[in-house]
């Protein structure tokens, strides 16, 4: 009860942000039409207020309603709505039905597919200082394992020794990619999780050509030590695997000695499996005009080990609880229309790298269709 307490806030915050957004974006509008006038939305702008007509039709305890929804579909479905499992398809169907069932929107849900893999079998990984093999422990208990495998890496058989490099810093800049202790290239680089994302990080590491990426945790407070479930790119070519803190910095240590040789091997054996589809939904309200659209977005995927009620369920029952608010009302005769159209969208495999999102852009990029073009979208505001 205490995590879906701490969504309701959230949600509240997240809707009255939106009211705020939706009327001033309103009175912008019937100012100009100009698209190159940049709008500025203040903070301190930021209150329930703002339009009390539509504050007022928010009702908290539907919002209650579809977290306990969202937590009814993980706990029935393993725990976890994340992508690739009943507990995602049942959280979009929910999504889809309920709009379906309380608002006249135009509903529209698009599929995107991604790559899916299985471990054949467990990854070693063995280090060589000076000639003392470790044998480092892998284990799905993050708890105890001393590494872990990394979503989206290849496969790799380095059953012969290969030289180890120690990125400086965090590996976020060609600057540390090139003041390595060794050149990158042909080696395999060992990196400080911070500031940038993993798929940054990889990116460098296939840009200066190495054998392998190894990650560490930064050690920075209890929860950062041990290794971490993380993923890279769709299209990554490299083998990674994620190092507790510990680990890394055995190997940090070895390498400050420039006398010291430290070698590694590892074997990571993925199975390719079929790709496997993933969903968006969006619904757009019935009038306003469709080349300035305001796009309010969540995302409706959890992570693997939970149900994702705060992240993302509480923007995810927030967008919804506005959609069918502003639904009812724009059903009344008294409620004017806004001039722009709203769409509200909730995104597929936000937690593997914004991945929904990132298609919906490239569809709307490359589209000419009147209103589902990016020169379309006047703004749009992401609640995660």
């Amino acid at each position: 009860m205490l995590i879906i307490g701490i969504a309701i806030v959230l949600g509240t915050l997240i809707v009255a942000l939106s009211i705020v957004t939706l009327v001033k974006v309103n009175k912008k509008f019937h100012t100009t039409l100009d698209n190159s006038e940049k709008l500025t939305i203040s903070s301190k702008a930021v209150h329930p207020s703002s339009d009390s007509v539509l504050d007022a039709s928010i009702r908290i305890d539907e919002v209650m309603s579809y977290l306990n929804e969202f937590q009814r579909i993980a706990t029935a479905n393993n725990g976890t709505r994340a992508v690739n499992t009943p507990g995602f398809n049942a959280t979009l169907n929910y999504i889809e039905n309920y709009l379906t069932a309380n608002t006249n929107y135009k509903i529209t849900k698009t599929f995107f597919f991604l790559r899916d893999f299985v471990l054949a079998s467990n990854p070693i990984l063995i280090s060589s200082i000076n000639g003392a093999k470790k044998n480092y422990t892998y284990s799905t208990n993050l708890a105890i394992a001393e590494f872990y495998h990394v979503k989206y890496s290849t496969s790799a058989n380095f059953s012969s020794s290969i030289q180890l490099t120690v990125i400086p810093n965090v590996g976020c800049s060609d600057d540390d990619w090139q003041k390595a202790t060794l050149p990158p290239q042909d080696r395999v680089a060992l990196v400080k999780r911070g500031i940038c994302g993993f798929q940054d990080k990889a990116i460098l590491a296939a840009k200066y050509n190495v054998a392998a990426l190894l990650i560490y945790n930064d050690g920075e407070s209890p929860d950062r030590v041990s290794p971490l479930e993380v993923n890279l790119a769709q299209d990554n070519a490299i083998p990674a695997l994620f190092l507790s803190f510990t680990v890394g910095q055995v190997l940090v240590n070895a390498a400050k000695n420039s006398s010291t040789n430290i070698t590694v091997q590892l074997i990571i054996d993925v199975k390719n499996l079929p790709d496997f589809p993933v969903g968006n939904i969006c619904a757009d309200t019935p009038t306003g005009d469709v080349t300035q659209t305001i796009v309010i977005g969540s995302h409706s995927d959890s992570v693997t080990a939970g149900s994702g009620i705060n992240d993302n369920g509480s923007g995810s029952a927030a967008n919804l609880a506005l959609a069918v608010s502003l639904a009812r009302l724009f059903r009344t005769s008294t409620y004017a229309k806004y001039k722009y159209r709203v769409r509200f969208c909730w995104w597929g495999a936000e937690e593997l790298g914004l991945l929904g999102a990132d298609f919906h852009v490239k569809q709307a990029k490359n589209s000419s269709i009147v209103g589902e073009r990016l020169s379309d979208y006047l703004i749009n505001l992401n609640y995660d």
